[in-house]
């Protein structure tokens, strides 16, 4: 059973790609332990229809996290409101097959570094300074990917995304130390979420969002720097750091890739 008790000072807690997927999940698990949230995507009827079955009152934005004048509106109206952040979540994220020889796939890996990196940058930039000026247990959260791992081949654009995330997240972390904010990154295994939904290839350990989330709550609730959920993904991360290429190589350049199409699990 979910342990549904208030984890730490999550009181105000601010969700990107929260009309889907992770960042559904997350909010639905926040607001069950009383957090009051601000929701923020692209589709404006789904985070209506979210907040409209969350327990608690909540402030809905829609807006994409590639339009950085808008997250940054979002974030300081949800400021002023309640008056700060305990928790800022950066769950907004697209996937899709790329390969490097195809000039039709050039937008499509500058809109997945956009939305994954620089939307992650976007959505942390207009909360540190209230959270610089504020205390108790205050959260940066990135949703990197156990694809940030190592490259997967026509993945090139989504791999190089979340490994760009884990690398800025663990840079925020030491410039935040000296204010007592923590910065979380945790990578997902496969999730079921609208993202995974057409993978063409075996997704082992696949573990529900609610359950996910559940488990990603705990992980912010306690600081943790890192982690890969599910767990047993996390030992699969930690064997893949340690093959040396030519074993990589040998065993994942026949490997199925991701589908080409276009972006898609964007919320």
């Amino acid at each position: 059973m979910t342990d549904r008790a208030p984890r730490g000072d999550a009181r105000r807690v601010f969700i990107t790609g929260a009309s889907g997927g992770i960042g559904a999940a997350l909010a639905r698990d926040y607001a069950a332990r009383g957090a009051t949230l601000g929701l923020l995507g692209r589709r404006r009827e789904a985070l209506d229809s979210l907040a409209a079955a969350l327990p608690g009152t909540h402030h809905v934005y829609a807006a994409d996290v590639t339009d950085h004048a808008a997250v940054a509106a979002a974030a300081h109206d949800f400021i002023e409101r309640e008056g700060g952040a305990d928790i800022v979540i950066a769950s907004s994220g697209i996937s899709c097959g790329t390969l490097t020889e195809l000039p039709e796939d050039l937008p499509l890996f500058e809109e997945v570094l956009a939305v994954n990196l620089t939307g992650t940058i976007a959505t942390f930039a207009p909360f540190i300074e209230s959270m610089r000026n504020g205390s108790g247990a205050r959260r940066l959260v990135a949703i990197g990917s156990m694809a940030g791992i190592r490259g997967m081949k026509g993945a090139g654009a989504y791999c190089a995304s979340k490994a760009a995330v884990h690398s800025y997240a663990e840079a925020l972390r030491l410039e935040m130390k000296q204010y007592g904010i923590r910065v979380v990154t945790i990578a997902p295994g496969y999730i079921a979420t609208p993202m995974t939904r057409n993978n063409r290839f075996p997704m082992p350990f696949l573990m529900s969002a609610e359950r996910f989330a559940a488990r990603a709550v705990s992980t912010i609730a306690r600081g943790r720097s890192f982690r890969v959920i599910p767990w047993q993904m996390g030992v699969v991360a930690a064997l893949l750091r340690l093959l040396p290429n030519a074993v990589f190589d040998a065993l994942f350049s026949r490997a199925p890739q991701k589908a080409r199409k276009l972006p898609s699990g964007a919320a």
